[in-house]
């Protein structure tokens, strides 16, 4: 693998505060040589010294992920949900397997009063956040953006189970080896990955990978959807283990849409 795949990172990974406020969204791979991953040298205790742009890896007080324990019942709005079916194309990026949308794409949600557009989704194994104490199969986010450049990202937690049938399309297309990408066949819609029942937890986090900037709204949906354990073993048979360790909370309050409302 090139020295330039490995810098690429699972998705919108920095971001730079200008003297406005404005936030803009740009690649970990364009800043530093510092080559992460998640064992070893290169594994998630040493980030934070690889470069000056991870310090906040070791150094934040809002990392993610967390578990998910002690969360607060409240009147949350419901996430609104506009996904379509929509070209996208996949990638392995040397540490995911990730399905990127085209700008203007339509695919978009709305939560507390913000509208934020969904720019590309990936996959961790195991989940990354953990509910009271109890780790999933795997984990799918779905990385948004406003026009501000800030970020909601949704996690969908993923059981052992049932096939997840509207993963086929996705598992059928990945790339086996890092840097390769291609247009996934037919268009796929965001919102079949999605378990019916979407009442969620909210926290204010990072992203869960270097450069561990600390400008995410995580909408963590509480039911979990299913996906065999073939389908489970194919995604570990070309991406290694690739998520990292719970965080502290330092404080936060997490939030639990309450049933009901």
């Amino acid at each position: 693998m090139t020295l330039k795949k490995r810098l690429f990172t699972v998705g919108l990974s920095m971001v730079v505060a200008t003297g406005f406020g404005v936030f803009t969204p740009v690649f970990a791979g364009e800043h530093g040589t510092a080559h992460w991953a998640y064992e070893g040298e290169g594994g998630p205790e040493h980030w934070g010294g690889m470069s000056k742009d991870y310090a906040a890896c070791s150094q934040g007080k809002s990392q993610s992920p967390v578990d998910i324990t002690g969360a607060a019942d409240e009147k949350l709005d419901d996430i609104a949900f506009n996904y379509k079916p929509s070209k996208a194309v996949i990638e392995n990026n040397g540490h995911t397997i990730q399905v990127n949308y085209e700008k203007g794409s339509g695919n978009t949600i709305k939560a507390g009063g913000v509208e934020y557009e969904l720019v590309q989704f990936h996959f961790h194994d195991p989940s990354e956040h953990t509910v009271r104490g109890k780790s999933y199969g795997m984990e799918l986010h779905l990385v948004h953006k406003n026009v501000d450049g800030k970020l909601a990202v949704v996690g969908v937690l993923i059981d052992t189970g049932a096939e997840g049938g509207a993963y086929k399309e996705i598992w059928n297309s990945f790339p086996k080896k890092a840097g390769d990408k291609k247009e996934l066949k037919a268009p796929i819609n965001a919102n079949d990955l999605l378990p019916k029942e979407r009442l969620y937890y909210k926290y204010s986090g990072s992203l869960t990978t270097p450069p561990c900037s600390e400008i995410v709204t995580w909408l963590v949906i509480k039911t979990p959807v299913q996906m065999s354990k073939a389908q489970v073993d194919a995604f570990k048979g070309i991406v290694k283990m690739n998520a990292r360790p719970t965080q502290p909370l330092n404080g936060r309050r997490i939030s639990a849409e309450a049933a009901g409302k």
